[in-house]
């Protein structure tokens, strides 16, 4: 039976605290959303100070729980309760609020806070990275301790997300939340702020919906907490939804989710409930009401009683230290059980890859191969290697060809197809036709810590996705994405299926790489590197249509091994080269086919495979000018827009690029009438020189 909630005159002042910092801290700067961080401070209270695991002092914790402020805007929910649970964030932070250099930004930064678990703003994604993180903790607890019996493993852990109506309201949310139902997360709460209120006002506009319904017909495990009328205290209703928050857990097979309804900036005096403290300050007036309407000081600002502060860590500290009790016998006696998971999870937390796995990469033989192919037998080859690498597609395992041969599914087994067969130790991820939330997800399942997940669709549904890719790329993650079908080498799909201006948009992301390898060996080097990469996402661009596997060694083209620079001289020229064509993807072979008859020609011509820019970008000027030398007449040649690609070629060289959408038609005569031929590239490089 879950221990009663224990709820003093402190805990009461801790939240009113939080609330009257809200307040000051948006006031102070001038701008930024206090009304849900006020109305909202006793939930967040509740799952700081008496619900969730964690300990301030060791925030990455593996036995900690996870919390996800999917209300990003917000921040200051979480702010103020990491300030007072003692996670780092001291009174000066508070009031440095959204300024320079604080540690207390706009919306919560993964990497940049201490007790932040994840890089929220846009709405809706904090609800697809939870159930990422939900997944990730049923993978590692299975990968690590599969036997332990269900609430026993030192790895088990729950995962608490707060949303608003904003959140609900995109589509990401509803794309996560089905996935999630599907794959029985019994480990993820899912906190709804039902509080009616978005910028333009009443969301019943514009929002008629029955949430809660919803979450039911998803198969959710779903519970209502009315925090605008009945009772007569706060602690009555902040016992109510502990007692709720409780009886959820022994429902273990399905995803709970809470609405809690809320009236926005309660107990503000005179702007309770108007949207116009959803995202404004509230005025120094109305501050000072509140204030005294909780007892507090009107004419102090920023004012935390030592008592209460005092209360609330040594109050975190202590059930951090109770936790851990608990915890560290089972944690070691399950390294004494188990040493060689032991030295997996030791080796998954230093984020190290296994010595040597390059061994295991597939070496292709000349020939024809469409990097897709390549890219799934890599996978299938790593599979035994590197046992933390997951992942799938959406809806699309067939054609992005993700699955990892031999693997199972990650489903719970009532899940289970013809097609596909699993279980909840699987490897091979479906994500079903909802590419926005498996980006969210895989971010989720990145940020965990222990696995690399990847997640595949067609390059052109990457749009769909953006979002999530961005983030990755602005917190730092190794997340993966897998995209084929990466030209108007999709043919007969027609324009709506060929991304033509994908590659450079991508690109222009800072912080993530986009790799579009040349051929089979290419691909297999630069799953490689992505994997040895940890401090950035990537996009891996693959190929529907067969490309040649060139022949490598001596008298022919240099080791796929030199593709990890990101750009690299693939074919010299017969002398001092006066043209260096640079090719990326299926374009490097009619780069070859060029230097052939510019080469029968006279012209010293030098062919430079570039799968890479990020990665070329980040060589020595010395190494990048002997690839690319100055004196040559550079061509660059990619089947999509040529933007970027001036930089490299420079005022007197030349791209062979497609400015315009494409269409339905094979691809073999798409290239030959855009072209993308030897033929073409060859007279544009002498037209150039």
């Amino acid at each position: 039976m879950a221990q009663a909630l224990s709820w003093s005159e402190l805990d009461e002042k801790a939240v009113n605290t939080a609330r009257v910092l809200a307040a000051d801290a948006v006031e102070k700067v001038g701008n930024g959303h206090p009304g849900t961080a006020i109305s909202l401070a006793p939930v967040a209270y509740l799952l700081y100070q008496k619900v969730m695991t964690g300990d301030p002092a060791d925030p990455h914790w593996v036995g900690r729980d996870r919390f996800v402020l999917s209300a990003g805007h917000s921040s200051l929910t979480q702010y103020t309760e990491l300030f007072l649970a003692g996670y780092g964030l001291e009174i000066g932070d508070i009031e440095a609020l959204r300024t320079e250099g604080a540690l207390t930004p706009g919306h919560p930064e993964f990497g940049h806070t201490r007790g932040v678990e994840c890089t929220t703003g846009p709405l809706g994604a904090g609800v697809a990275i939870a159930v990422g993180f939900a997944m990730a903790a049923r993978k590692e607890r299975n990968l690590l301790d599969p036997t332990a019996a269900p609430g026993t493993s030192p790895f088990d852990r729950f995962v608490y997300c707060v949303a608003g109506d904003g959140c609900m309201q995109e589509g990401v949310a509803s794309e996560a939340s089905s996935l999630a139902a599907t794959q029985d997360l019994g480990n993820l709460f899912l906190i709804y702020d039902d509080n009616r209120i978005t910028i333009e006002g009443d969301t019943k506009i514009a929002f008629s919906e029955d949430v809660q319904a919803r979450y039911e017909s998803y198969g959710w495990d779903t519970y209502h907490v009315d925090f605008t009328n009945g009772f007569t205290t706060y602690e009555e209703k902040v016992g109510e939804l502990y007692d709720v928050i409780e009886k959820a857990k022994t429902v273990t097979d399905r995803p709970h989710f809470i609405k809690v309804t809320t009236v926005i900036g309660w107990p503000l005096p005179n702007l309770a409930g108007s949207h116009s403290v959803h995202g404004a300050k509230l005025g120094g007036a109305e501050i000072a009401a509140l204030k005294t309407e909780l007892g507090l000081d009107p004419a102090k600002n920023f004012d935390v009683d030592p008592a209460v502060l005092a209360y609330a860590r040594g109050n975190a500290a202590d059930r951090a230290a109770a936790a851990k009790a608990v915890w560290t016998p089972k944690y070691e006696a399950w390294r004494a059980a188990n040493p060689e998971k032991a030295a997996l999870f030791d080796r998954l937390v230093a984020r190290a890859l296994p010595e040597g796995f390059e061994a295991a990469l597939p070496v292709f033989p000349a020939g024809k191969m469409a990097t897709r192919s390549a890219s799934g037998a890599v996978l299938t080859a790593l599979a035994d290697a590197v046992p933390e690498l997951w992942g799938g597609s959406a809806d699309l395992a067939g054609s992005n060809l993700t699955t990892m041969k031999g693997q199972p599914s990650f489903l719970p087994p009532e899940r289970q197809s013809h097609d596909w067969q699993g279980n909840e130790d699987g490897r091979t991820l479906h994500f079903g036709i909802r590419e926005h939330a498996m980006g969210n997800i895989v971010n989720g399942i990145t940020m965990s810590g222990l696995t690399r997940p990847y997640g595949g669709t067609f390059f052109v549904f990457a749009d769909y996705m953006r979002p999530p890719v961005r983030l990755a790329a602005l917190s730092k993650i190794p997340a993966t994405y897998v995209w084929t079908h990466d030209s108007i080498g999709v043919g007969e799909d027609g324009p709506t299926h060929q991304p033509v201006e994908h590659l450079w948009a991508y690109r222009a992301i800072p912080g993530f790489d986009v790799v579009r390898p040349a051929d089979a060996n290419e691909t297999a080097q630069c799953w490689a590197q992505i994997l040895r990469n940890v401090d950035r996402p990537a996009g891996i661009v693959l190929s529907r249509q067969d490309l040649v596997t060139v022949e490598r060694g001596a008298g022919a083209c240099a080791p796929a091994e030199k593709a990890v620079k990101g750009g690299y001289v693939l074919k010299e020229a017969s002398a001092t080269p006066k043209v260096v064509l640079i090719g990326t993807g299926s374009e490097v072979g009619p780069c070859l086919d060029a230097q052939a008859l510019l080469e029968a020609e006279g012209i010293p011509t030098r062919v430079v495979s570039m799968p890479c820019v990020e990665w070329f970008d980040a060589q020595s000027a010395e190494y990048r000018v002997g690839v690319l030398p100055k004196e040559a007449v550079k061509v660059a040649v990619e089947a999509g827009i040529a933007q970027g690609w001036y930089k490299y070629v420079g005022d007197t060289g030349v791209v062979v690029s497609l400015e315009h959408f494409g269409e339905s038609a094979a691809a073999g005569l798409l290239f030959a009438k855009y072209g993308f031929t030897g033929e073409n590239v060859a007279a544009k490089a002498k037209a150039a020189l």
